[in-house]
């Protein structure tokens, strides 16, 4: 096939011409994204039951809902949170299961429990989550003057301005962006709703004889709605309407009331006022209310036309209201653009580094040249295969393609070498072409292979790592076929072209030679004596070396995933007080003045929040989360030191932590498991001293565990007011239970009577009374008896306090507390015997154990498997090449070797294993056998000629000498900007580039040296 295409130069450049013309056209095809598209297994169900306390809510629907959860197919962990008045019920799914049919599945599921709740139960929403479910940005919204309070009392916690641009948000701009076709919907948070409040005078209401049922009776009365009649007038017919229900604040002051023949107004005994309705969360941001919008963009958009239409429409938005502050945070399309231009820069640089390389090794420019037509023509036939194989520009991929580039060079610098060779012994151009390809194919060919090998198992990796690394096996695998086509296609037939007129532009041939005196071949050769007249102490060097991988895999820290840099965080805190909003807000401010200066914005979620799609749940008046970006990543971690410093000096008792903030990343690999979690269940049920013998158990293995430092944090309660009625009392004043209710909730105004319907929104009527103290509220509340008589509320019911657990969590073994423990992994024994020895001492509490410690050992564990799957595979398909069952095992000798090269370079840039590093270390092991493979079928073929065992080996290194130096240096150079690059894809990537880089420079001394020693030890 050679010896035809070197004689059909034009032919073969115009099929080639065609193909990347057609590449270049799919490059701009390609979608681009962060990460590739992945279903992720995980399904949310909210449970909402308000003013249902949590106990009670996980007993009557939580825990049936949870044993009919429990069924699904493809469950890999169930876990619940119940609160007063909601619950969380998290569904994580073993990867691969059909998440549509298991969302289906869970709404059957539901249903079937229904039939168990308590009447009145809504049905629980079910939320599947989704990749495009998180939003591209988020646009907060305040205004730029000063809120002007109307008032200052609590009934006008925020301005008039304020609502009406609650309102203006909810109406007109989240219509507009959602009018993008680039975009799915716009989630809003931090509206203020308005409400009609009727505030009676109680004394004038007795002197008129108005009770407040009778108020309540006559306003409900005035708002009549008969809806439409249809009315035939000859042959004619008409639609009538009543207009007599109440419509605005007007209409209610208005009411009439006939007492004694005398006609009274609402507004004569009571006040209407129209003020913003009780909040029970709030969003802050640069000091004032804001509004946010979660911008979330079509399944099928670019991110890219995202971006623009948004940005576009932004601009118009503040030039039509100049009133209004318009801010972009927690901007998901900055940390695309940046992370994927880093990767870019990391790939084109890596390519001139290898280039240069070339210069220096070749003595040549031609040569150089060709390999450098030969890589733009490999990459843009990869980018090709990528658009017909459906594969996106992410993150994953282009590490691929870096990873792919070095490989791609060292296919066509060993053709591009072997011609040279041939061509310098046979001086016949058009023969060293045909003889020095078809030489190399077979090892190439190999070497393709074996690296793919090592693919191939990954991609079976469990979860949804193996789904992931799935494009970044496909990006090398595709790279590498497609630049071994392109190196026996290609280039021997322009390598005849360019050679055809030797004596041309001999001058720059004659520099590079004078630029380059180091004579490596006479280095390798006095090595190589050195270490055959040393064979014993090699030996023992290359048992001291694998000794040494074991200590250093021992010593290292194991995690899941690398320590990603990053600017922005996310604390949530809970003040574990009783606290209202208004004080949430003023403590997160204050905290927030301690790092002023440290950060480029912030937006504070205070309470629960509005939006729709919130898997966290409805959070407490005592609960805040604060997104903070930095100004730097060495800010954020000042940042984190000084709140951190802050929170357990000024505020001891509040329970907090930090999170990443939302992306694809941290939603697919979540990093919020301690890396041990007690989980104590009760042995049996202690009633109302449940709380007092929790309190008690923890107390006593915060003691026992205070000799390892290991800290266990507070519990979280919450407080709460027990109001019992007087049995003996209602009876002896005549009083009705329901009186009380009613009374109570006039009082803490939530008598809603029904709701007002104009302007795209309801407003709801309420009857109740300016707010005030629970003490004032029961001295001063009456309740009408039987007779009408007043009777004062503090003679008929008692006050008191209790607490509980705020939150109730539950899985699979029932409820349980968890208990999160910062160990190190070398703890984890001693940690788990001090617990279960603790908790046998009371016999009240046993353990059971989870944490990210478990889950990393069974990735490191599944990753050795891995990788003798992949040596096995290895070993195959040597033996085939070599038509050998020996010849291999020297090859894969080599490998123990690599991996302590691998892990001393981990050790000194201070990183961990983790799942980037350990295929790292399964890729290394495919890559750097290829010089070897190389290596030892040059002397398989050079005793077949009669040489010796030593001169077949001796003449072997000095022929593959090149070829291997440059192989090596041109992966570990494609490679080298990882290390001096950041962004989340260079995070991701440099343990996976430490490792091959550290493991290439020790097996490029085993394939020059250790080799030929084993080599020499099996035919001798």
């Amino acid at each position: 096939m050679v010896k035809f295409l070197i004689s059909r130069p034009i032919a073969l450049s115009m099929t080639f011409a065609a193909i990347v013309i057609l590449g270049i056209i799919s490059m701009f095809q390609i979608p681009v994204s962060l990460l590739p598209a992945i279903d992720i297994p995980k399904i949310t169900v909210q449970v909402d039951k308000p003013n249902s306390p949590a106990q009670e809510l996980e007993n009557g629907i939580i825990k049936p809902l949870r044993i009919q959860l429990m069924q699904l197919a493809g469950l890999k962990n169930i876990r619940s949170e119940t609160r007063d008045g909601s619950s969380l019920i998290y569904l994580d799914f073993e990867h691969g299961t059909h998440i549509d049919y298991a969302f289906i599945e869970t709404n059957e599921k539901i249903d079937r429990a229904m039939s168990q709740f308590p009447s009145g139960t809504n049905r629980p929403k079910v939320i599947k989550a989704s990749a495009t479910d998180i939003p591209v940005f988020y646009l907060n919204i305040s205004l730029k003057a000063p809120e002007k309070e109307k008032q200052t009392n609590s009934l006008f916690p925020v301005s008039e301005q304020f609502m009406q641009l609650s309102r203006f948000a909810g109406q007109v701009i989240k219509k507009r962006i959602e009018q993008l076709p680039e975009i799915a919907m716009v989630d809003i948070s931090g509206k203020v709703f308005p409400e009609l409040l009727i505030i009676p005078d109680i004394k004038t209401m007795e002197n008129l004889g108005i009770s407040l049922s009778e108020l309540e009776a006559t306003i409900k009365k005035n708002n009549v709605d008969f809806g439409n009649l249809l009315i035939r007038d000859g042959q004619y017919q008409y639609n009538v309407r009543f207009a007599n229900s109440l419509k605005n604040k007007n209409d209610i002051e208005n009411i009439y009331f006939n007492k004694n023949g005398h006609l009274i107004r609402l507004k004569d005994f009571a006040q209407v006022i129209l003020h913003p309705k009780k909040r029970k969360g709030m969003i802050v941001s640069d000091n004032q209310n804001t509004l946010s919008l979660a911008i979330i963009k079509q399944s099928d958009a670019k991110i890219q036309d995202v971006e623009k239409s948004l940005r576009r429409l932004l601009s118009l938005l503040e030039n039509d209201y100049p009133d209004i502050k318009f801010k972009v945070t927690r901007d998901q399309t900055q940390l695309l653009d940046y992370t994927l231009n880093n990767l870019q820069q990391s790939l084109i640089l890596g390519a001139v580094l290898a280039f240069l390389i070339m210069f220096f090794f070749l003595k040549d420019y031609k040569s150089p040249l060709l390999i450098g037509i030969s890589i733009p023509v490999s990459l843009i036939i990869t980018l090709l295969l990528f658009f017909l194989s459906g594969i996106s520009i992410n993150i994953i991929s282009l590490s691929g393609l870096i990873l792919g580039i070095g490989m791609m060079i060292d296919n066509s610098i060993i053709v591009i070498d072997n011609i040279n060779q041939h061509y310098q012994r046979t001086r016949k151009l058009d023969i060293s072409c045909v003889n020095g390809t078809n030489e190399v194919f077979r090892p190439m060919l190999s070497s393709v292979l074996t690296t793919c090998a090592v693919f191939i198992p990954l991609v079976f990796t469990g979860g949804i790592s193996g789904a992931l690394f799935y494009e970044q096996a496909m990006a090398v695998s595709i790279g590498l076929f497609i630049s071994l086509f392109v190196s026996i296609t290609l280039l021997p037939a322009y390598y005849r072209l360019f050679y055809k007129n030797e004596k041309s532009n001999t001058k720059i041939t004659e520099f590079l030679k004078k630029i380059n005196k180091i004579n490596y071949e006479k280095f390798y050769e006095k090595a190589f004596h050195l270490i055959m007249k040393r064979q014993k102490l090699a030996l023992s060097v290359f048992v001291f070396l694998i000794l040494a991988a074991i200590i250093l895999f021992i010593d290292l820290d194991k995690r899941q995933l690398p320590e990603i840099t990053k600017d922005e965080t996310i604390i949530k805190i809970d003040w574990n007080r009783r606290i209202h909003i208004d004080e949430n807000k003023k403590r997160s401010l204050n905290m927030l003045e301690a790092i002023k200066g440290d950060y480029k914005q912030y937006t504070a979620m205070i309470g629960s929040q509005q939006y729709l799609l919130d898997y966290s749940g409805n959070a407490s008046s005592s609960e805040t989360q604060i997104y903070i970006k930095a100004v730097s990543p060495k800010q954020l971690k000042k940042i984190i030191s000084r709140l951190n410093t802050v929170l357990n000096q000024k505020y001891p008792e509040a329970s907090f932590r930090f999170h990443d903030a939302d992306n694809i990343f941290n939603v697919l690999f979540p990093d919020e498991e301690a890396p041990l979690v007690a989980r104590l269940r009760a042995v049996k049920e202690f009633g109302k001293d449940k709380n007092k013998i929790l309190i008690n158990n923890l107390d006593l293995l915060r003691k026992n565990l205070s000799s390892m430092h290991i800290t266990i944090p507070a519990p979280v309660f919450k407080e709460f007011i027990v109001l019992k009625t007087k049995p003996e009392q209602l009876l002896l004043y005549d009083v009705a239970l329901n009186q009380i209710t009613k009374s109570l909730k006039n009082a803490f105004n939530q008598q809603n009577i029904f709701l007002i319907s104009g302007n795209n929104e309801f407003i709801p009527v309420i009857i109740g009374s300016k707010p005030q103290l629970i003490n004032d509220i029961i001295a001063k509340t009456t309740v009408p008896n039987g007779k009408g008589k007043l009777i004062p509320l503090r003679n008929l019911i008692s006050q008191g306090r209790d607490f509980s657990l705020k939150t109730i969590t539950a899985g699979q073994e029932g409820e349980y507390y968890p208990v999160p423990l910062q160990i190190p992994e070398n703890q984890l024994e001693k940690t788990q015997n001090i617990i279960r020895n603790t908790l046998k001492q009371n016999n009240q509490y046993e353990a059971g154990f989870s944490g990210s410690i478990f889950s990393n050992r069974k990735l490191i564990k599944q990753l050795s498997m891995i990788l003798i799957i992949s040596l096995s595979l290895l070993y195959f398909i040597l033996a085939a090449q070599f038509e050998s069952l020996t010849l291999p095992f020297i090859v894969l000798l080599e490998v123990p070797i690599d991996i302590f090269g691998a892990l001393l370079l981990l050790k000194i840039f201070g990183a961990s294993i983790n799942l980037m590093s350990l295929i790292g270390i399964v890729v290394m092991s495919g890559i750097i056998i290829n010089d070897s493979i190389l290596k030892i079928d040059t002397a398989n073929q050079l005793m077949n000629k009669g040489y010796s065992v030593m001169h077949a080996l001796l003449e072997a290194g000095h022929r593959r000498l090149k070829p291997i130096l440059m192989t090596s240096l041109t992966t570990i150079l494609a490679l080298v900007p990882f290390l001096f690059t950041s962004g989340l894809g260079a995070d991701l990537q440099k343990p996976l580039a430490l490792s091959i880089i550290g493991g290439m420079i020790i097996g490029t001394l085993v394939s020059l040296f250790f080799i030929p020693l084993f080599y020499y030890y099996l035919k001798k």
